[in-house]
């Protein structure tokens, strides 16, 4: 298996020989086992400001897979290496990129940045007191701020503590992404996949919108609009949360960023949160994910199309339906356009366990394993037949799991 040479750089006006830095390249499965491709530790940064080129571990992964630049730097002071950061910087690349020269922007704020003030305070006379000094710190404005409720409210849906709580209950999986009241199901289903296949670019995912308003998972570029990262209208009912500033964040900002005329800002806005398979398919290939099959399209689906999907599912596949929500329990039967995204976490199986095939008698009563707003577990009306499920699902798209 092939090894790689790895560098990256960072910005600084402090000498490049009182410069020192560790660096740890790596990803994180599902199973949250971390496979660490390079581990360094103090080395002296170049004079060009560049990191040493260190050679990887053997890896076999193909080069679209994402792994995690993370930079400690530390500063050389009396003698002693001093750590200059609060907390190690991290950002992401595909291995290409790495491999080809490519893991650092051309933007300065992007990299690891840190300087030092070349000015000295001085004393000012202000009416006799001579103890006065003046200080002027400037700083970027946060990403994502709601208009109703700006920051230091007590509802800032975007506040870092809450923004951390949520995404920690996200990475321990006790919550999975919710639409809310949104049309957001297309981008719940995609960032559903990323969470469950690779919790770590999740969390890095958030972490780079809710800093810098914008991030890149392989290809795909998720930068929305000021309208989007400055929404209108009320965040909460008298139930709670109408969407959860996570959410928000992720759903939104990815919608967003693939309307070309209209701008997803507000929560009820519904025309610009839908997703055509189209253009859910290309977030998934774009972030590296491997597309299997389709079947998806304007008429429903018949026994050997379900049928397909099942083989798919045992199989270990991530499988992304459009159904209409009105097999869901909670929603009005009645409802049969399609007009829900979902995906699969297991076999369409009968009220009795046995997985369909095209054998199943399609009066069987059915269940199916699904995530949907926020939940995973089985939403299929007890009452629902399988033909009724054919009759609500307009066919899938297959993807392998993302690496």
């Amino acid at each position: 298996m092939p090894k790689y040479n790895v560098y990256t750089k960072i910005e600084s006006n402090v000498p490049a020989s009182d410069l020192f830095y560790d660096l740890n390249v790596y990803k994180t499965d599902a199973n949250n086992k971390k496979h660490v491709l390079l581990s360094v530790t103090q080395q002296l940064i170049d004079p060009g400001y560049y990191t040493q080129p260190h050679d990887t571990n053997e890896t076999g992964d193909d080069l679209s897979v994402i792994y995690i630049i993370e930079i400690n730097l530390y500063r050389k002071h009396g003698g002693k290496l001093i750590s200059v950061l609060s907390s190690p910087a991290k950002k992401m690349y595909t291995l290409g990129e790495i491999a080809s020269g490519k893991a650092y922007s051309k933007n300065k704020r992007e990299n690891v940045c840190y300087f030092e003030t070349k000015a000295q305070t001085k004393p000012v006379s202000d009416n006799g007191n001579d103890n006065i000094h003046s200080v002027q710190i400037t700083c970027l404005e946060r990403a994502f701020i709601a208009k109703k409720y700006p920051i230091g409210s007590a509802d800032d849906p975007f506040d870092k503590r809450k923004i951390e709580s949520q995404l920690a209950s996200r990475i321990n999986h006790s919550s999975y992404p919710n639409q809310g009241d949104t049309s957001l199901c297309g981008p719940a289903s995609f960032f559903y996949c990323l969470l469950v296949d690779r919790p770590d670019i999740y969390k890095q995912a958030v972490n780079e919108l809710w800093l810098y308003g914008k991030t890149k998972i392989g290809a795909l570029n998720i930068g929305p609009g000021s309208g989007c990262r400055h929404p209108t209208g009320t965040f909460y009912d008298a139930y709670g949360e109408r969407i959860k500033g996570i959410d928000w964040i992720t759903l939104a900002s990815l919608r967003d960023s693939d309307n070309s005329i209209l701008s997803y800002d507000e929560i009820d806005d519904q025309a610009s949160g839908i997703t055509l398979w189209g253009g859910l398919t290309e977030w998934f290939v774009s972030a590296g994910y491997e597309k299997e099959f389709s079947n998806v399209g304007l008429s429903h689906v018949n026994l050997k199309d379900l049928s397909i999907l099942n083989e798919y599912i045992k199989n270990g596949c991530r499988v992304v339906t459009l159904i209409s929500a009105g097999m869901l329990d909670g929603f009005d039967s009645a409802i049969t356009a399609k007009n829900h995204w979902i995906v699969w976490d297991g076999p369409i199986k009968t009220q009795h366990g046995e997985i369909i095939s095209l054998a199943t008698n399609e009066n069987e009563l059915v269940q199916l394993q699904l995530f949907s707003w926020g939940k995973v577990k089985n939403q299929v009306k007890s009452n629902l037949a399988l033909s009724d499920v054919m009759r609500s699902v307009f066919g899938g798209v297959v993807f392998k799991p993302l690496k």
